[in-house]
């Protein structure tokens, strides 16, 4: 608290010396002081109340305390300090009134500039494709406003509960599994008042629909929805009043179920116009402890240290920048625009087989009318590192509000619509996983569709349902599986009991039964000789071994013919 008593007092005492004519002070001193007026009257009122302003202003709105915040103010304050000047006094505040309109200008026409650095700092590295997702995990599918909704009709576990109102959700991994999280907060001042502290969190799965949400115990006193200095934000201010903070605080649970808030800092571009992340701060809801963490740093049990809003940010940077702003504004050579379909500040939290957490962005062309990906980037939640997939080039892929279109025209008399779409790699296929909710917020299915043939789509009452029948649409429809990142290749030899042919496309799907009692699924794109398999044929089988009552087989060599 010291420091913006101190930053508002000498903020004041400068703006007053400028304001205050001493000119003409000098040569109305001598009647004042016969008159019984004490002579720094004016000039003690004047700093009384700019210090008040700009103790309220800061205290209010929680704006870093470095002195080039004060720009806008010394424009007004060296103005008015020129205009009631005179003589050689007008002459020097003249010159400041100078120096303030110039700095003002470079504030403010800093992004014309900067835009050149912004994308050098937001510059990803750039590969083709994702690595294949594998199909005996289950992705972290459930969509974040049906979680909401089903933690709002558990609100009754929550002691005093009219006192309360559920918090921003967000998504974590604790002890392995992948949760959403919410804090309880405060549903207005007056509840602060009563209530002085929150009780807690709910936690429910993020990959199981059928989960219910569980209320956890911890009382915390220093919250986002709290009042004066105990308000989350201005608590931080307080201890680190010269940080730049970019985006909301985040509650982050460790393993053992303790709360903490993060919120991440960093610096400026220039000119107080940008933002590269450098850091978190977190505090101890309870107690009010803060440190500090460079991104090096960050302990192991938070996930999203690079706040959302940054990553999103940074990404606006890179697809906008390429070749300059005048560029992003007019011509627009190689513009990519990040899509704004993602669940947390237009980007969509995900996690990889080891996991680590993700933010995920498709990205699109500026021309309007054009639902054509040009490419996708997966931004690592604690580094702040990015990487830039292309895609196929041969291919044309679809955004994510393609695919947002196609699930609204399947379920349109139902009025369903797709929430959180993510782009994976199912069997070799740029693939779009959107859950699918109804009117009323609730989960229905799970939808996939291919980015690069979207006529090929399946839906299922779990993502991993999905998946098989995805599996089946993609060999029907002519195209080849090309297994997980995981699933291991075997081969096995033996007599075929049963057999099974399907055209589909300009191919044949081919199921049969060896003698081993066990189903293999091929396409004729992948092994042409398979359309003349037949009851009694000894054959060698090349296949993934995915645990599915009918595994994919990526070679069928057939005794007699090869």
């Amino acid at each position: 608290m010291s420091n913006i008593f101190l930053f508002s007092l000498i903020t004041g005492l400068a703006s007053a010396l400028v304001l205050i004519p001493f000119s003409k002070r000098n040569k109305s001193k001598e009647k004042e002081s016969k008159k019984g007026k004490p002579g720094g009257l004016l000039f003690g009122a004047v700093i009384i109340l700019l210090i008040i302003g700009v103790f309220s202003f800061y205290y209010l709105t929680n704006l870093d305390r470095n002195f080039t915040s004060l720009w806008a103010l010394a424009i007004p304050v060296t103005l008015l300090g020129a205009f009631f000047a005179s003589g050689r006094e007008r002459w020097i505040k003249g010159v400041l009134l100078l120096g303030s309109l110039i700095v003002g200008a470079a504030f403010l026409l800093a992004p014309l500039f900067n835009a050149d650095e912004k994308y050098t700092i937001a510059k990803m590295k750039e590969k083709t494709e994702i690595e294949t997702f594998d199909e005996n995990e289950t992705p972290a599918s459930v969509p974040p406003k049906f979680a909401r909704n089903k933690m709002k009709k558990a609100f009754g576990q929550v002691p005093n509960t009219s006192y309360y109102e559920l918090g921003n959700l967000q998504i974590q991994k604790v002890n392995g599994d992948y949760v959403y999280i919410a804090p309880v907060e405060f549903s207005g001042f007056f509840k602060w008042l009563n209530g002085d502290t929150t009780p807690g969190y709910f936690t429910i799965s993020a990959t199981d629909s059928s989960a219910n949400p569980k209320f956890m115990k911890a009382e915390m006193e220093y919250t986002p929805s709290s009042f004066f200095h105990k308000n989350l934000e201005r608590h931080i201010r307080m201890q680190y009043p010269k940080y730049i903070f970019y985006g909301d605080v985040q509650l982050e649970i460790d393993d053992d179920g303790k709360p903490f808030y993060i919120r991440s800092y960093g610096k400026f571009i220039s000119a107080r116009n940008g933002f590269d992340v450098k850091g978190i701060v977190m505090v101890d809801p309870k107690s009010g402890e803060t440190k500090d963490f460079s991104l090096a740093e960050v302990p192991e049990f938070i996930d999203g240290a690079v706040s959302p809003e940054a990553v999103s940010l940074q990404n606006s940077y890179f697809g906008n920048y390429v070749h300059g702003f005048w560029n992003s504004k007019f011509g627009k050579k190689d513009v990519k625009l990040p899509s704004d379909e993602g669940t947390e500040a237009n980007v969509s939290p995900i996690f990889d087989e080891n996991g680590d957490m993700y933010y995920f962005t498709d990205f699109t062309s500026p021309k309007e009318g054009v639902d054509s990906m040009l490419g996708y980037s997966l931004t690592n939640s604690r580094t702040g590192e990015a990487t830039y997939y292309t895609g196929n080039l041969e291919e044309s892929y679809m955004d994510s509000q393609g695919a947002l279109q196609i699930i609204e025209k399947k379920f349109i008399e139902k009025k369903w619509k797709g929430q959180m779409p993510v782009l994976y790699n199912f069997y070799g296929e740029a693939s779009w996983l959107t859950a699918v909710l109804d009117s009323n917020g609730f989960l229905q299915n799970y939808f996939i569709v291919s980015a690069a043939n979207p006529e090929i789509s399946v839906y299922g009452g779990t993502p991993n349902e999905a998946l098989k029948l995805y599996k089946t649409a993609l060999q029907k429809g002519g195209g080849s599986v090309d297994g997980n990142s995981k699933a291991e290749e075997k081969q096995v030899s033996g007599s075929i009991i049963r057999v099974y042919k399907e055209k589909s496309g300009d191919f044949t799907v081919i199921t049969f039964l060896l003698d081993n009692k066990k189903s293999y699924v091929v396409s004729s794109e992948s092994s042409p000789l398979a359309i003349y398999l037949q009851e009694g044929d000894k054959v060698q089988v090349t296949y993934l071994e995915t645990g599915e009552e009918f595994m994919p087989a990526k070679e069928v060599i057939i005794e007699g013919l090869e």
